[in-house]
């Protein structure tokens, strides 16, 4: 799971309340102008989290992307966190997150460019094959072709069927033991736990689910790039979730080469977030 470096909001950011398709999604938006940016704004940017993330896996980039001129919105998906969603895994398709994510756009003045992290780069490919002319471009951050590795289906297919039994305080401990890691002491632990344990556990065995079955559209995606829309690729030098070769795959057929951020693994706006806010004002101010 990603962990924010901080949770303190920049000066130039505020909490919202943004309609989706199946009720308000929780939000937090900078505004360049707020920022000591004194120029029109030159857009908006749509940052869509992954599997246990939320809006605060992308803090550290608030600030800098503001400071470039670009306005940033970044929300709870549906069930995520503060974010509430249905309780019947049917409301919980690829479908039904891109159409949260297109009523986001839809209420931004533009252009928006979006940028999906790991499961959210699902989801922002759904969207964007779905309604190409509501966005200007899509950065996949993290965020592979189709199904998770092989080797996570085992971990992901006990999570869906113990969460039901053991709830999610307990499967958050036994999440962390089965990963070996440890939580940083101080706000940002006791954020991790309490964040895990506000997901709606219908919405998040869905996405587990939808890890391991989301269809390949790498076709689709390159023929939507050979027209002329933007589509770009970029991961963690050790982003250990899709196999790095397959996010390659994806850049190359989209006539792309991938942005490896160094000094990054599998969450790049939380391990090294200045190196990425560069990356991406670089890729949204370059032309196609």
């Amino acid at each position: 799971m990603s962990t924010p470096p901080f949770l303190t909001l920049p000066g130039c950011a505020r909490r919202r309340e943004l309609p989706g398709t199946a009720g308000p999604l929780a939000a937090v938006q900078a505004d360049p102008q707020q920022a000591d940016w004194a120029g029109p704004v030159r857009g908006d940017v749509l940052l869509v989290p992954g599997f246990t993330g939320s809006k605060e896996d992308f803090i550290a980039v608030l600030e800098p992307l503001a400071r470039c001129g670009w306005r940033v919105t970044a929300y709870d998906q549906r069930g995520q966190y503060e974010s509430a969603g249905p309780d019947t895994q049917g409301g919980y398709t690829l479908d039904a997150f891109a159409d949260d994510l297109r009523a986001l756009a839809a209420g931004l003045t533009g252009p928006v460019h979006v940028v999906g992290h790991s499961f959210g780069g699902l989801v922002a490919r759904q969207a964007v094959l779905a309604e190409p002319d509501a966005f200007a471009s899509l950065l996949l951050l993290c965020s592979g072709p189709g199904p998770i590795k092989y080797e996570d289906h085992v971990a992901l297919t006990a999570f869906r069927e113990q969460l039901p039994i053991v709830g999610l305080a307990a499967m958050y401990d036994l999440t962390l033991a089965y990963s070996g890691s440890r939580p940083p002491a101080g706000e940002v632990g006791e954020f991790l736990r309490h964040r895990y344990t506000s997901n709606n556990p219908v919405g998040l065995a869905a996405i587990a689910g939808l890890l391991m079955s989301a269809p390949d559209r790498t076709a689709e995606l390159a023929a939507l790039a050979a027209r002329g829309f933007r589509v770009e690729v970029a991961y963690g030098a050790a982003d250990d979730a899709w196999p790095l070769a397959e996010q390659a795959a994806v850049a190359a057929a989209c006539g792309r080469e991938p942005h490896v951020i160094a000094g990054a693994g599998h969450s790049p706006a939380a391990d090294a977030p200045i190196p990425t806010a560069r990356l991406l004002d670089s890729l949204f101010t370059a032309r196609p």
